[in-house]
């Protein structure tokens, strides 16, 4: 799918063109959603995936409701394995790049335990679509405070993860979940969310090159989410894992999380 914008309301040209302009789309015609797959839309409710050939098909981070909300109420907080991953088990919250940010789920939860994020996406209809959603997001007062927590950088992460020379410049924890392929046994399962963000990342097939640039940004460790069968990313054993139903994290310490000054 090419990396074009669906102006829906002739009245929104003018923020279809901002957007265009800020993420490298093109504008296309209302009849391009006629041609199989899913395209970026906007219209009043802000930008969305859609499929033509499946209208209840729209696509919209929205960190207001749905599944997200309802993670945010009654997750489990920091008894949830991400949490442990990352090392939020007491009063200091560490610093995180999400390095594959995608749709943000796993930035807002982290944001929500009070860790400060920098998400980093380098697909510009995704990235786009978060921007959105945090946008959105940060005029509802219940999320606000949470979602100022993320910062928002469009980008590749094989760019953007620069050692830095200060160790106090660094994130304490680098965090990557690239896109791995789907068990065929779980394929029913597969929300229409989560359908249309693979038809348009595809495969992260470069997420090994990752590894080494994120243990030399990271300051405290570096966690990798995992199909809970996969093999560990680049083949490199982590320090140790958490496994779940589904999903695996695997960690790799390089210090204990806590504040430089404890150190």
């Amino acid at each position: 799918m090419s990396d074009v914008l669906i102006c829906l309301d002739d009245a929104l040209a003018d923020v279809a063109s901002d957007w265009c302009q800020r993420f490298g789309l093109t504008l296309a015609p209302a009849d391009t959603l006629s041609q199989p797959g899913f395209f970026l839309c906007l219209d009043a409710s802000g930008l969305s995936l859609r499929s033509g050939d499946n209208p209840r098909s729209a696509v919209q981070v929205n960190f207001s409701e749905g599944a997200v909300a309802h993670r945010r109420k009654f997750g489990g907080g920091l008894g949830q394995d991400i949490a442990k991953a990352i090392g939020v088990t007491g009063p200091y919250k560490p610093s995180v790049v999400d390095a594959t940010a995608g749709l943000g789920r796993d930035s807002f939860v982290l944001a929500t335990l009070g860790c400060r994020v920098y998400a980093q996406e380098r697909n510009p209809l995704v990235a786009a679509l978060l921007a959105d959603g945090l946008a959105r997001g940060a005029q509802d007062h219940d999320i606000a405070d949470i979602l100022a927590r993320i910062s928002l950088t469009y980008g590749s992460s094989h760019d953007l993860l620069v050692p830095a020379a200060d160790e106090a410049a660094k994130p304490d924890i680098v965090y990557l979940d690239p896109m791995f392929d789907h068990d065929p046994k779980q394929t029913a399962l597969v929300k229409k969310d989560m359908q249309a963000f693979r038809d348009v990342v595809g495969q992260d097939t470069d997420a090994d090159d990752l590894l080494d640039r994120a243990l030399a940004c990271a300051r405290c460790r570096v966690v990798v989410k995992r199909a809970r069968k996969a093999e560990p990313l680049a083949g490199r054993k982590p320090t140790y894992d958490l496994t779940g139903k589904s999903n695996r994290f695997d960690v790799y310490v390089k210090a204990k999380v806590a504040p430089l000054s404890d150190r």
